[in-house]
């Protein structure tokens, strides 16, 4: 059956609605005391009429009637997502760490080599095994915390996650010997695995279709903040003597946890955790809590369309574990998920995020080698900015084609540079100011984007499933691939140093094939018209054209 037709019999089948009248209309539910809508009781009618309301109004609203109206939403999305900060320190930290003598020195083994920066080296498998325990520690933590999520909600499980962070940070500050640091960032794993799971989920739960790109893509930037956090400090341990010079990065780590668990604990829990719970009359209340009072949101109106979106996955059949992520429809959604989550691991950005030991074996000092990395995190910020407008004038699906094939371009290039910079002069220098356009290009495209299409493709049954799956795809892609690139880059291995970016311009080819088949375009749509819409099994380039009733429920 074509859209058309559909489009036309769901408009024979119901009446017209007048949707200009939405402000001086008064809801026919009340969820105060109501914590179950029987479907085929008569209330059910009413409640499809107040969910049809609210949808069409959120879609209509525009992005400063968003702010205006969600202002506490916009603040406790905000929130939660500062977590991510410290994911983004510590892998800015262990990804360059490395590059400080005094880690060498401490946890590496002596070359004999007479450069004093070459001199002191870890061993490939034990610079790998380092770096990539947090990835590691992650994907477990995922599993745990998307588990916790659906029994406890978000905010419990950010809350045991920080605590238990505490203490781990301690193995990490006074480890030993390189062993003893594997399982100090191992365990710290755990709980990022938690906010990077919890901190997409729940942005795209509170957060209304105006604001939903911003919101979430807003997760990247705390990510950069992260970074570039780690890279100030990095640059400034750089010229201190003895253990101070890596342990002081480890410290910094516990400033986070104790601010954050109060931001937590006085947040609100999603209201489409307890719409799934069945606690509805809890869920009114969370929606006062992030909105403005006033015509513009109807509490009442807005939990009937959380309750409508529920039912109409449930009657599609759409479970609530991992399983059901891989049936059916689901199955194209978390694919979809999963995979724009793994561009941002084979686009190149394993070579080009953490490029300070790369600079190092390229040619140049470790004051010049940090001082571009803390450029590159600056740089990153300002990419993230600047996606926001691009997430008001394009949409999603464009800007993250031609930012793949962008970067794809741009990595063919700083590999063919490798042979000038080998020479010396200003190949090592010229490498350097692609890799910053590349990050620029990464964190102004699919960098934050991802986050948006991650949080918008579940179903909202099967969203911290879906969000946990598609983050382990990238864990488990960015191990294998920061293996992969260790090897390539380091000095007693197979030293290709710039040659390496020949290796991810052929990945970043075939993501850009991909994405251009099968990345659909999701903004300002409802969560039931994306139901819907996979439900119809709507091709990828077609879904922006694609009209979808507001009676539709199937």
């Amino acid at each position: 059956m074509s859209n058309e037709k559909q489009h036309m019999e769901a408009a024979e089948a119901e009446p017209d609605i007048n949707f200009n009248n939405f402000n001086r209309r008064q809801s026919k539910m009340d969820f105060n005391h109501l914590e179950k809508v029987d479907t085929n009781a008569p209330e059910w009618n009413d409640l499809r009429d107040d969910a049809m309301f609210a949808e069409e109004k959120e879609k209509n609203m525009t992005l400063m009637e968003g702010l205006r109206n969600y202002p506490k939403a916009v603040f406790w999305s905000v929130a939660i997502s500062l977590c991510i900060i410290m994911e983004g320190y510590d892998t800015q930290v262990l990804g360059n760490v490395i590059g400080l003598n005094e880690f060498r020195m401490r946890f590496g083994f002596d070359t004999g080599n007479p450069n004093p920066q070459k001199r002191y080296q870890l061993s490939a498998a034990w610079q790998t095994a380092v770096q990539q325990a947090p990835t590691i520690g992650c994907f477990f933590g995922i599993f745990l915390s998307s588990w916790a999520q659906d029994k406890w909600g978000y905010r419990r499980t950010i809350q045991i996650a920080l605590v238990f962070l505490t203490g781990t940070i301690f193995i990490v500050f006074f480890a030993k010997n390189v062993e003893m640091l594997f399982v100090g960032e191992l365990l710290c794993g755990l709980p990022w695995g938690a906010f990077s799971s919890s901190a997409v989920s729940y942005a795209s739960d509170v957060a209304p279709i105006p604001l939903r790109g911003y919101l979430t893509t807003y997760i990247n930037l705390c990510w950069i903040m992260g970074q570039m956090i780690g890279a100030g400090i990095l640059r400034k341990v750089t010229t201190l003597p003895g253990h101070n010079a890596y342990r002081i990065p480890f410290a910094v780590q516990w400033f986070w946890p104790i601010p954050l668990f109060i931001l937590v604990t006085l947040a609100p829990e999603s209201p489409w955790f307890l719409v799934r719970a069945g606690r509805l009359a809890e869920a009114k209340r969370v929606v006062e809590r992030l909105s403005k009072k006033g015509e513009m949101v109807d509490s009442d109106a807005t939990v009937a369309m959380m309750v409508r979106t529920n039912q109409l996955e449930i009657d599609h059949e759409t479970g609530s574990t991992y399983l059901d992520c891989l049936k059916g429809v689901d199955r194209r959604r978390t694919e979809i998920a999963c995979v724009v989550w793994i561009c941002q691991q084979l686009c190149g950005m394993v070579f080009c995020g953490s490029p300070t030991y790369f600079f190092l074996q390229a040619g140049l000092d470790e004051g010049n080698a940090f001082s571009l990395n803390l450029g590159i995190t600056g740089i990153a910020f300002v990419g993230t900015v600047a996606s926001w407008f691009l997430l008001t004038v394009t949409g999603r699906r464009p800007p993250f084609i031609i930012g793949m094939a962008c970067m794809c371009a741009l990595l063919w290039v700083i590999g063919g540079l490798t042979w000038p910079a080998d020479k010396g002069g200003g190949g090592a220098w010229a490498q350097a100011g692609l890799v910053m356009l590349f990050v620029f290009i990464y964190d102004f495209t699919i960098g934050p984007l991802t986050y948006c299409v991650v949080g918008e493709v579940s179903s909202t049954r099967l969203r911290s499933k879906t969000v946990g799956l598609a983050r382990n795809a990238y864990n488990i892609i960015g191990i294998c691939a920061g293996i992969l690139n260790v090897y390539m880059v380091n000095a007693t291995e197979w030293n290709l140093r710039g040659r390496a970016a020949f290796v991810w311009g052929g990945t970043s080819l075939i993501c850009t094939i991909w994405c251009f088949f099968r990345l659909p375009e999701m903004k300002g749509r409802s969560y039931r018209e994306l139901d819907l819409l996979f439900e119809r099994r709507i091709p990828a380039r077609q879904f922006k054209k694609t009209v979808i009733d507001e009676t539709a429920e199937s």
